[in-house]
């Protein structure tokens, strides 16, 4: 599971929700020909991240490269079950990466077109919003 080694702060709150801005950086490839674009605003986990990226594996055959555009440092608390209010803040129960729509989350190359949009095709499904496939023809 992808979470950061080490913070400065242990527990952040979770900011103002901006769902319906779009996202102004990391919308163009950057290493690879073809990439995932989110269309959607959400809160992607590690083990979802972790998810797809083991079904781009194992459709490349360990072919080609893959890159990671997106990591999930920021940490949503969650109480126990059955705790009464007063409590103070709970424990921090996962990371996330909060996505807006344009983000390019996951990066292939040296693999043929066909073979990158299936493996991408399959790596969407494995995640909770709509995405895009990209190359760097159509940017």
């Amino acid at each position: 599971m992808l979470q950061p080694k080490k913070q400065k702060y242990r527990k952040q709150q979770k900011g103002r929700s901006r769902r319906r801005l779009v996202e102004t950086r990391g919308m163009t490839l950057g290493f690879g020909q073809f990439g995932l674009q989110a269309l959607e605003a959400i809160w992607i986990t590690g083990n979802q991240l972790e998810a797809a990226r083991k079904t781009i594996a194992h459709s490349l055959k360990r072919e080609g490269r893959v890159w990671i555009r997106v990591f999930p440092d920021k940490p949503v608390t969650k109480l126990p079950p059955e705790v009464t209010l007063g409590g103070g803040k709970g424990e921090v129960d996962h990371y996330v990466f909060p996505v807006k729509p344009g983000r390019i989350l996951f990066e292939i190359g040296g693999v043929d077109e066909v073979a990158a949009r299936e493996a991408l095709r399959k790596a969407g499904h494995k995640l909770p919003i709509k995405t895009k496939f990209v190359s760097a023809a159509n940017l």
